[in-house]
């Protein structure tokens, strides 16, 4: 097959990428990778040398691609034929790769922040820094909220990268810091999200791998068993 992906089910940013590959209807060998065994990620290390999930390998034209939003704008440029998730307008596709960045940077990895903080030994917890992330997350929810008020999808009727990389962060965002009714709308987007095929079928997919994830009893009562 000539696209191999390495990645792990249970990681939000490797999650971004299988949407994309299922919205795009486009195959590919999976390779699941536990970073922590050096056997499972000599692979990987070898192909980018930075061992990050996931990364993209087109055997084909033999080039190698990590970081989610790269991936996910060669596969729009390489793979698809009659739809897209990069609108060819340049002004919305600049709109589409912002709020790509917000959803990464403004959700994912504050929320990630969190997250891994439960995984640090007793004594050596972050206080500071969750809670810095926690404000990060507050003043990205209000302007998600004031952006998808009058939006089916992120920057509107069309599904895009922008909501590709939406739907794991905050899919795993709620629950580190619930909607509540102050986000009702952001709320009533990522259920949107989670009925999309193709996040649903990411989800299930990443079904068996939710009990290892820190904040599992938050998760919503139908992933939190296998």
């Amino acid at each position: 097959m000539a696209l191999v992906l390495y990645y792990h089910p249970l990681s939000s940013f490797c999650q971004k990428v299988l949407i994309a590959l299922h919205e795009l209807s486009v195959a590919y060998e999976a390779r699941i990778v536990n970073l922590a065994d050096e056997t499972s990620s000599a692979a990987l290390r070898a192909a980018w040398p930075l061992a990050k999930i996931p990364v993209l390998q087109d055997i084909a034209c033999n080039q190698i691609f990590p970081e989610t939003s790269i991936i996910i704008e060669y596969l729009t440029q390489a793979y698809a034929h009659s739809c897209g998730l990069i609108p060819g307008n340049p002004g919305q596709a600049l709109s589409v790769r912002l709020w790509d960045r917000v959803f990464d940077l403004h959700v994912n990895i504050p929320m990630g922040k969190v997250v891994t903080d439960r995984l640090r030994p007793q004594g050596s917890y972050d206080l500071y820094g969750v809670e810095e992330a926690k404000r990060t997350l507050a003043v990205a929810y209000d302007i998600i909220e004031r952006q998808i008020a009058t939006r089916t999808w992120a920057t509107g009727e069309e599904f895009t990268l922008a909501d590709c990389a939406a739907a794991p962060a905050l899919f795993y965002a709620q629950t580190v810091m619930p909607f509540g009714d102050k986000y009702s709308n952001t709320a009533a987007y990522l259920d949107r999200l989670m009925s999309r095929p193709s996040v649903a079928r990411t989800l299930d997919e990443a079904r068996p791998y939710f009990e290892y994830y820190p904040l599992r009893e938050r998760l919503p009562e139908r992933y939190r068993a296998a």
